[in-house]
């Protein structure tokens, strides 16, 4: 998915080279900001102590990959969210969707159908189902449908993380609401598209049917770079639902900055709702209706290191952790290693960078140009204890694309299961 840093599938639309790296990595240098709702030193912090494979639900995404006994369903993708549903089942979510047949030798047809995004059902005993489309069965669509402006250019819909939360406020009705990244085609430097709007999208409970979508934020900047797409975090917490978005200023090598918004439990699809963190309350700043007084949050207390555009941030027990790949990491090596920062509040200050994990490629990854990206927590399967979290990484390659139609595994998520401790 372009903007996480995904390559396009298929033929000369997915030919990725060095030149487009930067807008893999989407650079986000973080600021620091004092939330006041909660203390700021108040809480045990959160860093990662250990890790292993989940070499079980790896697996079992690749067994769903395989199986053709459908050939209008998932069989690789990136953009990886998912949110528990209230029966015991995951719905996950996926950007860029390869779908028909995976052949014996695990390689897939240079002109394989694909499609903009698609849902994945996964049941209660974790065993994944059944794929989430639009259209029909001969001519399979993407789950949350794309449109095109008036001169032609294809605008798209990229999911990103969705939450659980009624229907209304103070209704028993639950559904799911979807946070959307709308992008349009653009010319490079804009190779994944250009930030458009986010979006929310509803999903009725229990049979996941699309209701609609609901704009939210369309950003008015001038300069593309600075515009906001929200979406890449939300979290439920109190009466409140927080959203964490960033902008795209690295596409052209500068630093991308990462913003906070929030809404009330039950109004995420109200655009009107909607606050946004505009820095210290003391300094006029605090949570504001207007979109365009945001100001970005700050991960450490400089801006020599940074998150992508597509961090992901947890709760750990009393705090809140943020994992991403390491952009701006002194020694070059951003592009394959994750990185942490945690903070007693969703604005700041943030503390680290810890080491996480240079993440495992699939085998012979390495020589085909395999790389990691858009680590994200998938909460809803921590250990009862709390000291556990399922990560997902995607991977996709640099250069020529024909390498993820070889080897299937070149264009799906893994996991890691992170082992989780105080940080002070």
């Amino acid at each position: 998915m372009a903007g996480q840093g995904n390559g396009l599938p298929s033929g000369t639309r997915w030919r990725l080279g060095a030149g487009a790296l930067a807008a893999l990595v989407l650079v986000g240098a973080l600021v620091s900001v004092p939330d006041g709702e909660e203390r700021r030193d108040g809480c045990s912090g959160a860093r990662v102590t250990g890790w292993r494979t989940d070499e079980r639900m790896t697996r079992e995404l690749a067994r769903y990959g395989d199986d053709n006994a459908r050939l209008d369903d998932w069989t690789g993708g990136d953009g990886t969210r998912s949110v528990r549903l209230p029966d015991g089942r995951t719905l996950w979510l996926s950007a860029d969707t390869f779908l028909d047949r995976v052949n014996d030798d695990h390689s897939r047809a240079p002109n394989a159908v694909w499609v903009r995004n698609s849902g994945l059902a996964m049941s209660k005993g974790e065993r994944f189902e059944r794929t989430l489309l639009g259209g029909t069965d001969t001519r399979p669509t993407a789950l949350f449908p794309g449109t095109a402006t008036p001169e032609g250019r294809e605008v798209w819909r990229w999911p990103v993380q969705a939450v659980v939360e009624p229907r209304a406020p103070g209704s028993d009705e639950k559904v799911v609401r979807v946070l959307l990244w709308q992008r349009e085609a653009g010319q490079p430097p804009w190779i994944f598209g250009v930030p458009r709007a986010s979006e929310v999208a509803t999903l009725s409970l229990p049979d996941l049917r699309l209701e609609g979508i609901t704009p939210i934020h369309r950003p008015q900047q001038t300069d593309v770079e600075r515009r906001v797409l929200y979406g890449t975090s939300a979290i439920n917490r109190g009466d409140w639902t927080y959203v964490f978005g960033a902008d795209e200023g690295s596409v052209s090598g500068k630093a991308s900055r990462a913003h906070v918004a929030r809404a009330p439990r039950g109004r995420l699809g109200d655009a009107g709702a909607w606050q946004f963190w505009a820095g210290p309350a003391d300094e006029g700043g605090g949570w504001q209706d207007d979109p365009a007084k945001s100001q970005p949050i700050l991960v450490g207390k400089t801006v020599q290191r940074g998150a992508t555009g597509t961090y992901s941030v947890v709760r750990h027990k009393d705090s809140w952790l943020l994992l991403t790949m390491d952009a701006g990491a002194p020694d070059g090596g951003g592009i394959t290693d994750i990185v942490s920062y945690w903070s007693c509040s969703p604005t700041g200050p943030w503390h680290g960078p810890g080491r996480v994990v240079k993440p495992p490629l699939p085998e012979g990854g390495a020589q085909s140009g395999v790389v990691p990206y858009n680590p994200q927590g998938h909460a809803e399967f921590s250990s009862r204890s709390g000291r556990e979290l399922l990560i997902s990484y995607d991977v996709n390659v640099l250069g020529p694309g024909g390498a993820v139609h070889r080897n299937v595994d070149y264009y799906r998520p893994r996991f890691l299961r992170l082992t989780l401790g105080s940080a002070r």
